[in-house]
């Protein structure tokens, strides 16, 4: 027995969880400021972001309060995750019920919640199968998965000569597969050998598209619908109807990233809804979760998705009852509350009012849909986004800088339109009273 202890002793020595002959306790946070919180935080946590100064301890809604208890607009809504807005009282209550009757077996075996939330989407979206996975990025990565498959198996490709095409100026994650993708030097450098089979294009041209969808090698082409992360591009009309033209042309799967763009956002359920198309694959997330626990899903017909085979795609937690319920609600409420037509009319909004209020000396373009929105700025007006960021900040609002010339907005899609032209007058006053 005392060999055993000895051992015992050693691994909790080596595995530095044995400090002064007691293992470490978990505590309730002790911070009493933001400057401290930013400081502990900073000192343990890998430096992979670079968030405003600003600790958030409550939200309810559209607005966050800190630890000092100031009061914030959120205008930034989770990266667009939480278009419920924040801990909606309908999704909190489906995942407590959850949580107190199951949260998890792994897909080894059936539970009861997988098909509910399976047959919802499949009949909301009008696809016949789902795939369920847990980030954003998962579900873009198992697109990919499933179009070389369906590459190879379907339209005969030769092996390992799949290729998959690209847009300018996409984001859909920063694992090795998404940023080797990217054209943002700060995603795609230093990180090499990147994933082979990859072709990018010009965002909103058609005709580079064409191009492209020529190599009888290419089995894919994924885009944004509106791209967030490069600071709320919106394609041409049009361009949309073409991608699928296109891709039926020359037999070519067309995934939709709708991770961000979808569920409302843009004031459509989906973003391809403007020109009524329909994509082979939809990848859903954010919003599908209400900003509560990660789900994503992918969506595509049997054609397509029957390509997948037991042990050739998985993951542990996709798919889990906890996620499921909490899907189920996240989607109950988008379409109950009528989110969907509020995020096109408070986007209309929006847009109109700041084009008219802003100093054209300073912010040279605003442009969005629905509650997915973006100023660019006139650099000379405007030199340090950053600064005028923590400006906002320090007005009462959140927002997310892009790049070193551009801010996005977007508010829970629960947002009045009270709330909205209240955070409009932050938006005016703090741009056109800037000073570099």
């Amino acid at each position: 027995m005392s060999g055993l202890q000895n051992r015992s002793s050693q691994l909790l020595k080596y595995t530095r969880l044995f400090n002064n002959g007691s293992v470490t306790r978990l505590t309730s946070s002790t911070a009493k400021s933001s400057a401290e919180v930013i400081q502990r935080e900073k000192k343990v946590s890998a430096n992979n972001y670079d968030p405003s100064p600003v600790v958030i301890s409550r939200g309810e809604g559209i607005f966050m309060w800190d630890v000092e208890g100031k009061k914030y607009y959120d205008f930034v809504g989770g990266f667009a995750t939480l278009n419920q807005g924040h801990c909606h009282p309908k999704i909190i209550k489906a995942m407590t019920d959850q949580l107190n009757k199951l949260h998890h077996t792994s897909r080894a075996i059936f539970h009861d919640s997988l098909y509910e939330l399976n047959e919802f989407l499949t009949k909301q979206f009008d696809y016949e199968k789902v795939l369920n996975m847990n980030t954003g990025v998962e579900g873009g990565e198992s697109s990919v998965k499933i179009a070389r498959k369906w590459g190879y198996r379907v339209k005969k490709i030769p092996q390992n000569q799949a290729q998959v095409v690209f847009a300018h100026g996409n984001f859909w994650g920063r694992t090795i597969a998404a940023i080797s993708a990217s054209t943002d030097p700060t995603s795609f450098d230093e990180f090499g050998p990147h994933v082979p089979g990859y072709q990018i294009v010009p965002y909103d041209d058609l005709g580079k598209l064409e191009q492209a969808l020529r190599n009888p090698n290419v089995c894919a082409f994924m885009v944004e619908p509106l791209q967030g992360e490069a600071g709320a591009v919106v394609p041409t009309l049009g361009y949309l109807k073409g991608v699928r033209e296109l891709c039926t042309k020359y037999n070519v799967l067309w995934i939709d990233d709708e991770v961000q763009a979808g569920l409302g956002r843009t004031g459509k359920m989906l973003a391809v809804d403007y020109e009524n198309v329909k994509p082979d694959l939809l990848i859903l997330g954010k919003a599908l979760s209400g900003g509560v626990y990660p789900i994503s899903a992918v969506l595509g017909n049997s054609e397509v998705m029957d390509v997948l085979t037991p042990g050739t795609h998985g993951s542990t937690y996709g798919g889990n009852a906890l996620a499921c319920k909490v899907a189920l609600a996240s989607l109950d409420v988008i379409i109950s509350e009528g989110l969907v037509e509020n995020a096109f009319k408070m986007g209309e909004i929006f847009r109109s009012e700041l084009t008219a209020r802003l100093n054209k000396d300073k912010v040279v373009l605003v442009r969005g849909r629905g509650l997915l929105n973006a100023i660019v700025l006139n650099t000379e007006g405007v030199s340090n986004v950053y600064k005028l960021n923590n400006e906002l900040k320090s007005n009462g609002m959140i927002s997310k800088p892009i790049g070193s010339g551009a801010l996005r907005f977007s508010p829970p899609l629960i947002i009045t339109e009270t709330q909205l032209r209240e955070g409009i007058d932050i938006i005016v006053n703090t741009i056109n009273d800037f000073k570099n």
